[in-house]
């Protein structure tokens, strides 16, 4: 193994690699804790086998290591992990992921880790302790670990698949049924209208050009979630159901991470845009949650994804926390 530096404390770099930005925290651990040097944000990551994915892993690291460091820093970095989308741990992409964060930042093999960006937010949650996180982004997914520290995860095998429970799930329910509307099928209301306003649509022509565009992302559906969120805010009931459908399945993801794992009044964190911003679908996945798990109890997280990719960092260096 490397030798760890030799200096009183040591920096490492924890990333949160998403799909629309990465995050960087550089932070130097001492025996009195962490101390933040730098934050910064970089582009985001696509799937490693996606077109120009490996790419676009590395100027997600290097851009967002980049705005972290911090003005005349030249101290080296003793460690770094990331957590980021796409990367399922225990398969051929992390290693992949890891030797491209080793590329970047210029470590050993024995001083970079590289998961999922839900495994950090796990680890960032709940440290060392049992919970589950629901997360729902762009994308979703939960997972959990109890008291031995077995892991298990739920859903999240992207949009073409598995995107219930995301925003990207509420935009794309909120579409089919604007389409509904249009045909006849559903008595016209807001709810299209305000989607096909944001688009600068005109017909459900006008749609189906615009969805087959080859630039058009799972993250440009994420982008009209909050308009579902506000129209069921506003009495819609349509746009009601989009939510109530996409919480089921949120919280039909934790009842079975929390079936598998032995776990029957599992403390709870919810991480993602949508869970965190959309007020009526975070009450909707609470309304669920209660019906899959009636004795899980939500709580604050600890940390972040980056405090857990920083905790994993760590962990390279055999330091134990305090």
């Amino acid at each position: 193994m490397t030798d760890v530096p030799t200096s009183t404390s040591l920096v490492l770099a924890g990333f949160d690699a998403g799909q629309t930005h990465c995050r960087c925290r550089l932070s130097r651990w001492t025996h009195e804790g962490w101390h933040v040097l730098g934050e910064g944000t970089g582009t985001g990551v696509s799937h490693l086998d996606a077109s120009g994915g490996e790419e676009r892993f590395r100027e997600a690291i290097r851009s967002s290591l980049h705005a972290a460091w911090p003005d005349h820093h030249d101290e080296p970095l003793a460690a770094a992990a990331v957590g980021a989308s796409g990367v399922e741990a225990g398969t051929g992409l992390q290693a992949r992921a890891a030797s491209l964060l080793r590329e970047v930042v210029h470590l050993p093999e024995d001083r970079c880790v590289a998961t999922g960006d839900e495994r950090t937010a796990l680890r960032g949650a709940f440290a060392e302790q049992a919970g589950i996180v629901l997360i729902s982004g762009t994308g979703m997914i939960v997972v959990g670990r109890n008291t031995l520290g077995e892991e298990q995860r739920c859903g999240g095998w992207g949009w073409r698949l598995d995107g219930a429970g995301s925003a990207f799930d509420l935009g794309h329910q909120g579409l089919q049924v604007s389409l509904r509307m249009a045909d006849g099928r559903l008595a016209d209301g807001p709810l299209r209208q305000s989607l096909w306003e944001k688009l600068g649509c005109r017909s459900a022509n006008d749609l189906k050009t615009l969805v087959v565009q080859p630039d058009h992302q799972p993250a440009d559906l994420a982008r009209l979630a909050p308009l579902v969120d506000a129209a069921a805010a506003q009495g819609d009931r349509e746009a009601q159901r989009i939510l109530d459908r996409s919480a089921f399945a949120l919280a039909e993801a934790a009842g079975a991470v929390a079936r598998t794992l032995h776990l029957k009044t599992p403390n709870l964190c919810a991480h993602g845009g949508a869970l965190l911003n959309l007020t009526e679908f975070k009450g909707a996945v609470r309304r669920a949650v209660q019906e899959h798990l009636p004795g899980a109890r939500w709580t604050q997280p600890l940390g972040d994804a980056c405090d857990g990719a920083l905790a994993l960092a760590r962990d390279c260096c055999q330091l134990k926390p305090h």
